[in-house]
């Protein structure tokens, strides 16, 4: 009969780091991300939609990348990200700030890196800077 492997066994992203499994300073994980990410979308296509810039998808683009290096450097967090309790940080625990933040923002804008990732679910934007998106509670 095979015996069944521990929990505390097995690989979880962050583990190398010194992260926890789960709670606050875990790796977050895809479904928050992503929602996160489509709050923060639809958060900047509205208010473009106010505008006569949201027939422009490349001053979309910019303007959520913009978003995204303010918001972030500032305080280390989206408003999506703030609503699902995540924050972008360095791999010590600390927020980014402004030249990482918009590092990151940049490659998140080029959508490719954002999919390829490691075995710590971090994205080439996090990994091309040293962050990760991880939990805050």
């Amino acid at each position: 009969m095979a015996e069944k492997t521990p929990e505390a066994a097995q690989y979880y992203p962050g583990q190398d780091a010194g992260r926890p499994i789960d709670g606050p300073g875990a790796i977050a994980r895809i479904p928050r991300r992503l929602f996160a990410f489509l709050i923060d979308w639809y958060l900047c296509y509205g208010l473009m939609m106010l505008t006569s810039w949201a027939n422009d998808q490349l001053l979309i683009i910019v303007f959520f990348t913009l978003y995204q290096i303010v918001t972030v450097g500032f305080s280390g967090h989206t408003l999506g990200h703030l609503l699902l309790g995540m924050q972008v940080q360095t791999l010590d625990g600390q927020p980014v700030g402004y030249g990482r933040a918009a590092v990151r923002a940049i490659l998140i804008a080029l959508v490719i890196p954002v999919f390829v990732m490691d075995k710590d679910q971090r994205g080439m934007h996090d990994q091309a800077r040293g962050s990760v998106l991880a939990r805050i509670r």
